[in-house]
């Protein structure tokens, strides 16, 4: 029953994208792929229902069979795209860097120079869940745990270990999905399950209502040396708002997230698919409310991957100066 709310709700919301901004595509369609696929992430995170929120938008604003398919996560998305399998994926900026210059762990030695931005999407915060019957509430109980880390290729995936190292904790990590490693959580099969994805984690948020938990991230305390070891990374927040077992904001670490396209994808459509996202805020915020950051001025968080020319289009024009070495 929720999947279909949620694909009726949706689909009213790609009418409404359709209206604002499909119509005013009047480019030649001629070098258009037949369909296009978004890269997303496991289910229960927060990429698969953005991706597809999105994907559905596009599809019925530009008039093109589009939809979004579970993947491993922006490592895998990275390389899916860079090798044009996938018109589009979803990415948080440090695996795409690890892909950019040949470090990415699926494809090591496959420099992803054929990637390419095309709009910002929102930050991706490092989160824990952990039954309060554990004992668990903060990363340095995890010392001598079992910890779910989301899909293989993940962001997760890739940054908990080295988190975990940082801190000098010995952890055994296990890799799943977010609703499988949720479910382990409740069995008793995993102790904790690290995550990182947008606010609110659809999984943790399923498995509060159904058991006492503690959610936290990285403490105040830990965050320097975090930050130091990883630039590519901020402080932030999750609210308290996000989940009801919260009762004040807690301290976080964030990475952001941005779509991204292979750099021969043709101009128009990409332009088609920057315009649809970034005038349609409203309901891509229904979609999911981490999208309250999907907003045009946050283009500028990216300081190292090149722009699209469909998007430096649509950007350009409502009055964003993409720099020269920004432009794909």
């Amino acid at each position: 029953m929720l999947n279909s709310t949620r694909n009726v709700f949706v689909s009213l919301c790609a009418g409404a994208a359709l209206a604002a901004g499909g119509a005013a595509i009047a480019d030649d369609r001629g070098d258009w792929p037949r369909s296009i696929t978004v890269g997303t992430a496991s289910q229960g995170g927060t990429y698969f229902i953005y991706g597809s929120g999105w994907a559905n938008m596009v599809g019925e604003a530009l008039d093109i069979n589009a939809g979004a398919e579970v993947t491993g996560g922006p490592v895998q998305n990275a390389t899916l795209v860079q090798t044009g399998d996938h018109q589009f994926g979803m990415v948080t900026m440090g695996p795409a860097l690890a892909a950019w210059e040949g470090e990415s762990e699926l494809a090591p030695g496959l420099e992803h120079k054929d990637i390419r931005a095309v709009f910002p999407m929102y930050q991706t915060a490092f989160q824990v869940i952990a039954l309060s019957g554990s004992g668990i509430e903060s990363v340095a109980d995890l010392d001598g745990k079992t910890v779910g880390i989301g899909p293989a290729g993940g962001t997760a995936d890739m940054y908990w270990p080295q988190f975990f190292e940082q801190l000098g904790l010995d952890v055994r990590t296990r890799n799943g999905g977010a609703s499988d490693q949720v479910g382990q959580l409740q069995d008793g099969l995993i102790d904790a399950f690290a995550f990182a994805a947008g606010i609110p984690i659809s999984a943790f948020s399923q498995a509060e209502a159904q058991a006492d938990v503690n959610i936290f991230s990285i403490a105040e305390a830990d965050q320097e040396a975090i930050l130091e070891a990883f630039p590519e990374l901020v402080g932030s927040s999750v609210p308290g708002d996000a989940y009801q077992s919260l009762d004040a904001d807690i301290p976080a670490i964030s990475i952001w997230n941005f779509a991204i396209t292979h750099k021969d994808m043709p101009e128009s459509l990409v332009y088609g698919v920057t315009k649809t996202v970034m005038e349609n805020n409203d309901e891509m915020v229904q979609i999911h409310g981490a999208s309250k950051e999907t907003l045009p001025e946050n283009w500028e968080v990216n300081d190292w991957l090149p722009f699209h020319p469909g998007a430096v289009r649509w950007f350009e024009e409502n009055g964003f100066d993409i720099p020269d070495d920004l432009r794909g």
